[in-house]
């Protein structure tokens, strides 16, 4: 997790330094819903390659935004979903869902 020195002083650019990317926010969307394993969240998102999705859910995890649960089992099972700290998020995608929504009926 970065140190506050580390972060931008914008609050804004705090929270895009975060979630900027446009993989990181459909993976957080996604995973708004319920824990999803690493294939499933593969292939819930159009477009979105392997080794994109493994760095992102790398730093979404050292930011302390989603866990890994690893079940250390034959064959190996890891899931992952939104910390309490990632949940906080919800309400800014359900906003942009709503200007996305508007948005489309302004057109």
């Amino acid at each position: 997790m970065k140190t506050k020195e580390e972060l931008p002083s914008c609050p804004v650019a705090t929270t895009v330094s975060l979630i900027g990317s446009k993989w990181k926010l459909l993976i957080i969307r996604n995973l708004t819903k319920r824990p999803y394993r690493f294939n499933e969240l593969l292939k819930s998102i159009d477009g979105l390659s392997q080794k994109v999705l493994t760095s992102s859910l790398r730093e979404l995890e050292s930011d302390g935004i989603i866990y890994r649960k690893d079940y250390r089992t034959n064959p190996p099972k890891v899931e992952y979903g939104l910390t309490p700290l990632g949940s906080n998020l919800k309400t800014i995608l359900d906003k942009m869902a709503d200007f996305g929504d508007f948005y489309k009926s302004q057109i």
